[in-house]
């Protein structure tokens, strides 16, 4: 459900071993695949790029990618993976990306754009991108719409289990413990065989498309175009930006 949740624990590598299978197949990621071959980006940033699926698939494609993620337990399985070795791997925030421009696309697929609750938090974001981009470069990302109220439906998620090797059968417990709009609160504890229990809970931020526009022009970036998202009709808004 979320990708390098801001203030998460996904540095845990209990979370990090068990987030592929809880993701399941990510086809979702095919839409953003098609998106860089359509803007025919040559490189390209993904932030926030946790196991480094989406990574994987487009430097498999030929094209330059660099992964970042704050969470290094997420990187250490990405960097475990088949074709790993084609990606940058950067253990940081975007600012720890190249100021001089060195990518035609940057993405933020999953919830990655809606970690950052406060302005001061996304500006920075948006401007560390800003300047890895060319001076025509692209940024994609994806948010929930906040009429849609996705918390309403992830409140019936509940639990499920997960066998990881070294450890045994490791159950998550997911739920939504406080609704403060545009402010939504998940938890997500892992309990391992021991009984002991990995905690992990983030906020998200449901940005208004006015808020957006603001935020984005703040940063130096036009939005292009705003898609709907094929996996998810009518639930999320799939940003195309430009930089200004």
């Amino acid at each position: 459900m979320t990708r390098a949740q801001q203030g998460s624990n996904f540095d845990n590598p209990i979370s990090a071993a068990i987030y592929d299978r809880a993701e399941g197949s990510r086809e979702d990621l095919d839409h953003y695949a098609a998106i860089v071959e359509e803007l025919a980006a040559g490189s390209v940033i993904d932030v926030g790029c946790g196991t480094g699926t989406l990574a994987i698939m487009l430097a498999d494609r030929g094209i330059v990618v660099t992964g970042v993620d704050p969470a290094g337990a997420m990187l250490d399985v990405a960097r475990t993976k088949p074709g790993a070795e084609k990606v940058r791997w950067l253990h940081g925030t975007a600012e720890a990306l190249p100021t001089a421009p060195s990518a035609d696309l940057a993405m933020m697929t999953g919830n990655v754009a809606q970690v950052f609750v406060t302005d001061e938090q996304w500006l920075g974001t948006l401007r560390a991108i800003h300047d890895a981009l060319d001076p025509l470069g692209y940024l994609v990302f994806e948010t929930r719409i906040p009429e849609r109220r996705a918390w309403e439906e992830w409140a019936e998620r509940g639990s499920s289990t997960y066998d990881v090797e070294g450890v045994g059968t490791v159950r998550d417990v997911f739920e939504v413990i406080d609704v403060q709009e545009p402010y939504v609160t998940i938890r997500s504890d892992n309990t391992l065989p021991d009984g002991s229990i990995v905690p992990n809970e983030s906020t998200l931020i449901f940005r208004s498309m006015p808020e957006l526009e603001r935020t984005l022009a703040a940063a130096g970036f036009t939005i292009r175009e705003v898609r709907d998202a094929p996996d998810r009709p009518g639930r999320e808004w799939v940003v195309i930006a430009q930089r200004s």
